[in-house]
């Protein structure tokens, strides 16, 4: 047997009522008489409280979601030193791309910042904007803060 052959006990499950055909079920159809439900394409919204103040309308409006939060990431130092010292490369240049592959950032993010948080110990070039205290410390540390085009 398989699961398209599988059916309910004769019986077992009542047929829907066939409204508006006429005799018993015919005219109003048990939507009664008038008013905005007996109305064809009308329903009552869920949030409707029938004349009441809604509750989304009766607690007050709190927060806010920043649309650039999904496209902007900030970056710690301590995290590209983390990734700089697991990574062997010679010359190793901090961008963008370098940031997805290894899953710092999302593949969404269109900008990164980074700010001084820990410290560095590698030299690396860095092509990011940068805060004036990163830039220090990645300069101390004997790396660069390249030019970034655009």
């Amino acid at each position: 047997m398989e699961l398209n052959q599988l059916s309910p006990a004769p019986g077992s499950r009542k047929s829907g009522r066939r409204l508006g055909r006429g005799h018993t079920r015919g005219k109003t159809c048990g939507r009664g008489h008038k008013g905005y439900k007996s109305r064809s394409g009308s329903s009552v919204p869920a949030s409707f409280e029938g004349g009441q103040m809604p509750l989304q309308r009766r607690l007050p409006k709190v927060g806010f979601n920043c649309a650039s939060a999904l496209t902007h990431r900030e970056v710690r130092l301590s995290e590209i030193n983390s990734l700089v010292k697991s990574d062997d490369t010679k010359d190793l240049i901090v961008d963008l791309e370098y940031l997805r592959d290894r899953n710092i950032v999302l593949k969404s993010t269109k900008t990164v910042k980074v700010f001084l948080s820990g410290s560095i110990s590698s030299p690396v070039k860095v092509k990011l904007p940068v805060t004036a205290g990163a830039k220090k410390a990645i300069e101390d540390a004997g790396g660069k803060c390249l030019e970034i085009e655009g």
